[in-house]
């Protein structure tokens, strides 16, 4: 990103900082791997990925939404 990320609110849209699509992708894929979820095809939308705040929301969303181990 062209934009220096660590200057970024969490607030800031990710898309006017300089991600593309293609970053977005990369970017679900890394979340995926890391916190061990997968985003359903309803939350595969620009919006999900449009700023740090909203990707936590969707990653509280995915853990609250987690079947609990028995």
């Amino acid at each position: 990103m062209p934009s220096e990320v660590g200057a970024l609110s969490r607030e800031a849209d990710l898309y006017e900082a300089g991600m593309t699509s293609h970053a977005s992708v990369s970017v679900m894929l890394a979340l995926e791997d890391r916190f061990d979820v997968e985003f359903p095809e309803r939350m595969l939308t620009p919006s999900v990925f449009a700023s740090i705040a909203a990707i936590s929301a969707a990653l509280c969303e995915l853990e609250a939404d987690a079947p609990v181990p028995q």
